[in-house]
């Protein structure tokens, strides 16, 4: 099964791509998808392409969301819940099953610990993954903790921890 790991941001989306076989994991690939447009239009168009793209490429079987949870500039939250809703609205028309868990709840699912900071995340994935550089920084690799929380969900997918 390929799961898709997705951290939203209004100009900066995160994603990582896993595939699970039975007891094994593989790192497939991450990355950044960068939105340049300044314009909130062109911006939603640009995102919709680039993640257009990302799923006929990598054909995921599983999406996981980080859910948006309580943010101080409303302004920020606003234009990140518009993001999240074009990437929502791509992978129901894609028919992708969609999996949301929040920022703790990725961090407990791969470190054991929800207040688990950024180099945390990115250790704990790189180390259950077997890789040792993440391309697209944190926010690639908040997106592969999302997608390793995925790997737990159903039941029968335990990740082992680490």
């Amino acid at each position: 099964m390929i799961i898709l790991g997705i951290d939203p941001g209004s100009t900066r989306v995160g994603y990582g791509v896993i595939k699970k076989n039975k007891a094994d994991i593989a790192f497939l690939e991450s990355g950044l998808l960068a939105i340049t447009a300044k314009e909130k239009g062109e911006r939603l168009i640009q995102l919709e392409k680039s993640f257009s793209a990302l799923l006929r490429r990598t054909k995921p079987e599983l999406a996981v969301i980080e859910k948006l949870y309580f943010v101080k500039n409303v302004k920020t939250g606003m234009s990140v819940a518009e993001s999240r809703g074009v990437l929502t609205l791509l992978l129901i028309q894609h028919k992708i099953p969609i999996l949301e868990f929040t920022p703790l709840e990725i961090k407990v699912a791969l470190t054991g610990y929800g207040k688990s900071d950024k180099k945390m995340m990115m250790r704990a994935a790189m180390k259950v993954l077997g890789i040792t550089k993440i391309q697209g920084g944190d926010d690639a690799a908040d997106a592969l903790g999302a997608a390793l929380a995925g790997v737990s969900y159903p039941p029968h997918l335990r990740l082992t921890k680490i």
